[in-house]
């Protein structure tokens, strides 16, 4: 199918008023692939109707990506224009929105020295630190949500020439953001309120643990005290209610970075910076990843490990009941907004500060005396299945049923 206007006007639309829940007279910053033009011009109507002030798209050409990756030197790689800094911090800072389009072709650099993404990669974060602080910490409101690319689509379905393909996806994403109800914004609403109940449970059980246990996982994590589970949602500091992930199935909370100690088998590929890392594995002894090994992508595992000394370390862990309807579609996206959705799943590096009671308030020492981690990264990977069973456990011992055979097994 070719999307119709009217469908990509409500998908927009759904960006605009639940994604990031644009204010009047608030400025919007998109970043986006040239494939999603198209998409991008409702957006901005849609943004405009909706009283937005100061619309600024920045467009991305996976092309010239990698053309820059093949032929720069890698000091050029590695050097972070500051116009670029302080372009996207002077945003933030005067309260300014972001929406991210995001559908990269897993295998766009298939091929290029994994070292030289890593030091790019790490340039660019360190260079952006203090703005991803804004977001970390939801003091703007900010959303990502995906469109079809040819290179992403044919990944997804390698059968089907390119049209279908991009058809095929057009279909799956419609579905799973719930485009093709005929409200989408009144279903997101009563999504979220699921996603609250189960986040308002967890957190009123504080468990002093977490037990993982599956085929390849054996996992132990503990969380610290006055940990937030959170799901369904943010607030902004300007009171704004947004989805900061569309889709999300998720309810997520931030471990105790010294206190993760067994083995985590992933169980959908992970697509990093244009790579994909595969089949691994990874032991934690106190909270540090201490072996690790992978049948495909091992050394751009490792220079994601190598980043930092929290990169070693887990930041998030999300619940996520396997039969999410992601998951029910039997597809691997190679997206990780999507895969993270159809998975339980953690992330390395760093933890929200939002998940701590008053963290948002706390310094990055502070946090880490509480046991919050602290990173240039944050990448998510899946670790979810039918086979699954995920354990709560009580600060007198106990153990309490959370997901069984990967599903939720809490009223």
């Amino acid at each position: 199918m070719i999307p119709t206007k009217e469908q990509l006007q409500k998908y927009a639309n759904l960006a605009i008023k639940q994604g990031v829940n644009i204010q009047k007279g608030q400025a919007l910053s998109i970043n986006a692939p040239i494939e999603a033009r198209e998409f991008v011009h409702y957006v901005v109507e849609a943004a405009y109707d909706a009283g937005a002030e100061g619309v600024r798209v920045n467009w991305s050409d996976e092309y010239l990506t990698r053309q820059a990756y093949d032929r720069e030197p890698i000091n050029v790689l590695e050097d972070v224009p500051q116009w670029q800094v302080d372009k996207n911090l002077s945003h933030v800072q005067k309260g300014g929105a972001l929406l991210n389009i995001y559908a990269p072709n897993p295998d766009l650099l298939e091929g290029v020295d994994p070292e030289r993404v890593a030091k790019a990669t790490k340039a660019r974060s360190q260079a952006l630190n203090e703005y991803k602080t804004y977001i970390m910490n939801d003091r703007v409101q900010w959303s990502i949500v995906s469109v079809p690319t040819e290179k992403w689509a044919k990944k997804i379905f390698p059968n089907k020439n390119t049209d279908e393909a991009v058809t095929a996806l057009w279909e799956q994403i419609f579905s799973i953001v719930r485009v093709d109800r005929e409200d989408p914004i009144q279903a997101w609403k009563e999504h979220n309120e699921t996603l609250f109940s189960i986040r308002d449970y967890l957190n009123g059980k504080q468990y002093d643990a977490l037990e993982y246990q599956s085929e390849g996982t054996n996992l132990t994590v503990k969380l610290p005290e006055n940990h937030i589970w959170s799901g369904g949602g943010a607030k902004a500091e300007n009171g704004a209610q947004f989805n900061p992930n569309m889709p999300t199935e998720e309810v997520f909370t931030a471990p105790h970075r010294e206190g993760i100690n067994g083995t985590v088998t992933n169980t959908k590929p992970l697509n990093y910076n244009g790579n994909l890392i595969d089949g691994f594995t990874l032991t934690f002894e106190d909270g540090k990843v201490v072996d690790y090994q992978a049948e495909q992508g091992e050394e751009t595992l490792k220079h994601l490990l190598d980043t930092d000394e929290g990169a070693v370390r887990i930041g998030e862990i999300a619940l996520v009941p396997h039969s999410s309807p992601i998951s029910q579609s039997d597809l691997i996206f190679y997206n990780t907004l999507y895969d993270e959705n159809a998975s339980c799943h953690m992330a390395l590096g760093e933890a929200y500060p939002t998940n701590l009671k008053d963290g948002e308030k706390m310094s990055k020492d502070e946090l880490k005396e509480k046991g919050i981690n602290t990173s240039l990264v944050h990448e998510d990977f899946m670790i979810g299945s039918a086979d699954l069973t995920v354990y709560g456990v009580t600060k007198d011992g106990k153990k309490e049923v959370i997901i069984e055979n990967g599903d939720w097994a809490i009223e």
